[in-house]
């Protein structure tokens, strides 16, 4: 009885994520120990991931001991999110806003990280240029923004800082 309940909500959240955004891809590992490594992550550090996901890249941050956020439109992510961030035992940490991140502002974050798309890529270019200060360390896994030099490129993850 339980089951079909939880296909039909799957489902539903598949379909707000083809209306709303891009289908959840997970990052792989060795990109996210890219990210953590590259990016110089550590204590004092406010992060966030841009399409937060399963919550793996922020839970990765907050490992690090950094404030990290992340923001989710799909909540049946979000929810796995919080979950896993409880079981990890980060809950001061790791944070999961159920938002679709082009309404907030990224001024307070020292770290951006994003899995996005093509498409989206010079808007948040335009975006982060616009918010984010002087020093913000950005990771981009796949899609490099159009006219930012990355700094370096590791296991698919571009480097910038703004």
């Amino acid at each position: 009885m339980l089951f079909p309940i939880i296909v039909f909500t799957v489902g539903i959240a598949g379909l707000v994520s083809l209306r709303r955004g891009a289908f959840f891809v997970p990052t792989n590992k060795a990109a996210v120990s890219s990210m953590i490594e590259g990016l110089r992550v550590e204590p004092g550090d406010r992060a966030v991931d841009l399409g937060s996901g399963d919550g793996r890249i922020v839970i990765a941050l907050a490992g690090t001991g950094a404030e990290a956020h992340g923001y989710e439109h799909n909540p049946i992510l979000v929810w796995w999110s919080r979950h896993k961030i409880r079981k990890a035992g980060l809950s001061g940490r790791a944070f999961i806003h159920c938002s679709n991140f082009w309404n907030n502002d990224f001024s307070g974050f020292t770290v951006v990280t994003v899995f996005g798309i093509s498409y989206i890529m010079a808007a948040l270019e335009a975006k982060l240029k616009k918010e984010a200060k002087p020093g913000t360390r950005i990771a981009s896994y796949t899609f490099p923004f159009p006219t930012l030099k990355p700094l370096v490129r590791k296991n698919g993850v571009y480097f910038y800082k703004i």
